[in-house]
């Protein structure tokens, strides 16, 4: 059973997909058909750079607000395994001097 091997793209990439979109007045298919890339990852791409040019609907998270919070769960999570083991280890010492 072959999986298929997840394509990367550049920013440079992306940028130039959606400005063939935007400034061709292209739609998003026939742009993705061009660069035979899926029209869903195109459509992500354009919506999120609307979104970091300020032209996203409320609420709507920055790329560098994402990554700011994919750090920031990572953190979290690193920080409350530290606090289990430290909690287990304080345990372990305090049965240990009984």
């Amino acid at each position: 059973m072959s999986q298929k091997k997840r394509r990367s793209f550049s920013e440079e990439f992306k940028l130039e997909a959606v400005r063939l979109v935007r400034e061709g007045k292209r739609s998003i298919a026939s742009v993705a058909r061009e660069l035979e890339i899926y029209e869903s990852s195109l459509g992500r791409w354009v919506k999120q750079f609307d979104i970091d040019d300020g032209r996203g609907p409320e609420g709507a998270l920055t790329s560098d607000e994402r990554e700011e919070l994919r750090r920031l769960r990572k953190e979290n999570r690193q920080l409350r395994e530290d606090r289990e083991i430290l909690g287990k280890a304080t345990a372990f010492f305090a049965k240990e001097n009984r």
